[in-house]
């Protein structure tokens, strides 16, 4: 029976208003993804004052959102691909923006853990699903960038944490960087209103004229005839979606892409949890110290963008690679006496090339998982990574418990560079699947 196969409907139309909606609502959802994620790290210091912390307990303390995420990527994603993605990007954005609003009111460690685990399942769970949904819809030949511009909203919402903290701590206490978070809940209707749901979604679903609807506006050229059929591609035909990703070529490349999200998330969590801290020990006051991490995430933005822009030219895998030991070598440097204009190089870099890549992590996984199977593999690639990004923070306390010089902590956090390095190689040398067309797209 003659069908019309939508994947090539919207590999090749032309950027338009319905790609800027989809872009600018996940981008949103990023930007306060990222601040209710950075946060810790912005009240740590002063949370460790009050509270009384020892190194070790706050970084336990920091490992509980992170704790929830896994849990959320790998309960969330699944869940999208069976009920619907914008389904579960609103449950998600109302447990990560109402919990961190709670975390304000939070009188004691345990009551902040609590919260800060709840937010975290909402944090985990929506990552990867609105990294499948702007995926599916972008144009083949900018999926890569699209997707980095999206997710630089996560380093927007650091950079908003690091700013909000350095001028409302000292006046109104660290609570109201928390409530802050809530603004997003006022914009829940309107993400419901104008979030397209997922169009293989609406397939599955037998919703064929809401998936019409949506492709029109995606494609104004796009007139299937209403007798034909509209097909999905790539399509899971048989086992359950967590096996369909070791099957068909995908199991080797699954754990490298694993391997990489686990070394990534490493070094990012740490690096945003100990920062601040970390160079207060080196002597920088408070206020200085938190402008490092602004600098962190600000670097991030340009390196997903170009690194977004390079995996659309050249080779996404290649560039991730290139990326992880640049990371390796910029995180070694920061524990040696360097001059300010050097120092807050070496951070933009290690921003660029362990956020940036978080991000671009993300849009390769996009592209090698087919459309059926997308959160799912997203969800459990970001679920296996969560361990890392658990074990980042109480590595930090460890290391500043154990009182080492400073320049072994920055070692400690640079060794997963080397390790992300070496599974992107080995990803990139794969032989190319059918499923993954778009991993060396030319412009």
């Amino acid at each position: 029976m003659q069908s019309t196969d939508i994947s090539g409907v919207i590999d090749n139309a032309r950027f338009n208003r319905f790609h800027w909606s989809v872009l600018f609502w996940c981008a949103l959802i990023i930007v306060f993804d990222g601040y209710d994620l950075v946060i810790y790290g912005v009240v740590l210091p002063v949370l460790m004052k009050q509270w009384g912390l020892s190194p070790i307990e706050a970084g336990a303390l920091g490992s509980y959102a992170l704790f929830g995420m896994m849990a959320g990527a790998m309960l969330f994603g699944p869940l999208a691909d069976r009920f619907g993605r914008k389904k579960v990007i609103a449950a998600c954005v109302l447990l990560f923006s109402g919990f961190t609003v709670l975390n304000g009111f939070a009188a004691t460690p345990g009551q902040f853990g609590v919260c800060r685990f709840i937010a975290g399942l909402g944090i985990g769970g929506v990552m990867p699903n609105v990294v499948a949904l702007i995926s599916e819809y972008a144009p083949k030949r900018i999926r890569s960038l699209l997707v980095a511009v999206m997710f630089s909203g996560y380093s927007v919402g650091g950079m908003l944490s690091a700013t909000l903290g350095m001028l409302l701590m000292p006046t109104l206490g660290w609570q109201w960087v928390f409530f802050v978070a809530g603004a997003l809940l006022l914009l829940l209707p309107a993400i419901l209103l104008f979030l397209p749901e997922s169009v293989g979604f609406l397939l599955r679903a037998g919703r064929e004229d809401e998936a019409r609807d949506i492709l029109a506006r995606l494609d104004p050229d796009f007139a299937a005839p209403a007798g034909v059929p509209l097909r999905m591609p790539a399509a899971i035909t048989r086992g359950a979606p967590l096996f369909a990703l070791f099957r068909e070529g995908r199991a080797l490349r699954s754990l490298m892409l694993w391997t990489a999200f686990f070394a990534c998330l490493l070094m990012v969590y740490a690096l945003n949890s100990w920062l601040p801290k970390l160079m207060v020990k080196a002597g920088y006051d408070l206020g200085s110290s938190l402008s490092f991490l602004l600098v962190l995430n600000f670097g991030a933005i340009f390196g997903a963008v170009g690194g977004g822009w390079l995996g659309d030219r050249i080779n996404l895998p290649r560039v991730l690679a290139a990326f992880f030991a640049l990371a390796a070598l910029s995180i070694g440097l920061l524990g040696h006496p360097q001059p300010a204009w050097l120092l807050n190089a070496l951070i933009a870099v290690a921003g660029a090339t362990t956020i940036g890549s978080q991000i671009l992590l993300y849009a390769l996984g996009a592209q090698f998982y087919p459309m059926a199977m997308r959160s799912t593999g997203l969800g459990w690639a970001s679920g296996v990574g969560r361990n890392g990004a658990i074990l980042g923070p109480i590595l930090g306390g460890a290391l500043l418990g154990m009182e080492l010089p400073l320049d072994y902590n920055f070692y400690a956090f640079a060794l997963p560079g080397v390790l992300a390095c070496a599974a992107m190689a080995v990803f990139a040398a794969g032989h190319r699947a059918p499923d993954l067309p778009a991993l060396a797209a030319t412009a």
